[in-house]
């Protein structure tokens, strides 16, 4: 197992030491550490039942923090797979819900026109598409200008060309606003396309993480296939690979944390 010390020279925008959440004599995560940096962009798979959503509602504040540390920002917004829109609301509400003062209705106008569904203020969620839906989602979660962002699987309801463009706006958006993020998936392309760490979650415990910042984006790049190829292997699914289950899989860069 490869544990996530405290990095250094960075100041760290998420911090967890030793977490452990069981539930009955099933325990989920065991001792795990994590630290994402400012403005780190964070990808973490694993396997169904595994604990990656346990971790990013306790990180969300959903779940309690039955054993070890969690330090997290205050902004903190959450992207779930489905939309969760509230029917009654024209999108621009749906967006400016929760927001203080009289200038919610400007905040969602700039939020939406920045998720490209600024024609849309009006609409009701019921005439959306799923991608729009999920649009509006990132809008209302980024208008609080969240010091971390946290994405439950966003796009798993999502068509593959969707999902294409949802990947585009989401790396633009990370770009502007610099959020620390942690995307759950299950998809690896997703993960390494979009991530600088990928980490992979396993028996409850941070098994590895792989850096793909400033290495790759993308799939045509040969060091995309055998990040794939390791992660796939990692999670025991090494037939889809080609690779046997105790095949030798490369080394990847480790970050320089101290």
């Amino acid at each position: 197992m490869v544990s996530l010390p405290s990095p250094a020279p960075a100041e760290a925008a998420v911090t967890v030491r030793n977490l452990r959440r069981a539930f009955g004599e099933r325990v989920v995560l065991d001792s795990l550490d994590l630290s994402i940096e400012d403005s780190e962009f964070v990808a973490l798979v694993g396997k169904s039942g595994g604990g990656k959503t346990t971790l990013l509602r306790t990180l969300g504040g959903l779940d309690p923090v039955e054993g070890g540390t969690v330090e997290v920002p205050v902004a903190r917004s959450i992207v779930f797979q489905e939309p969760r829109l509230l029917p009654w609301k024209r999108v621009w509400r749906n967006v400016a819900v929760g927001l203080p003062g009289a200038g919610g209705r400007d905040l969602a106008v700039k939020a939406l026109s920045e998720v490209g569904l600024d024609d849309h203020l009006e609409a009701w969620p019921v005439t959306l598409s799923g991608g729009e839906a999920q649009r509006v989602a990132l809008a209302r979660a980024l208008v609080r200008e969240p010091d971390l962002l946290l994405l439950d699987e966003p796009f798993g309801a999502l068509d593959a060309l969707t999902r294409i463009q949802m990947h585009e706006l989401v790396r633009e958006l990370h770009r502007r606003h610099r959020p620390a993020v942690l995307l759950v998936t299950h998809d690896v392309d997703e993960a390494l396309i979009l991530a600088d760490r990928v980490i992979v979650l396993r028996e409850g415990r941070l098994d590895e993480h792989i850096v793909t910042r400033d290495l790759f984006h993308d799939r045509l790049d040969p060091s995309f296939e055998r990040a794939r190829a390791r992660i796939l292997s990692l999670l025991g699914v090494s037939e889809a690979t080609g690779h046997a289950p105790d095949a030798v899989v490369p080394d990847f860069p480790q970050p320089a944390y101290g």
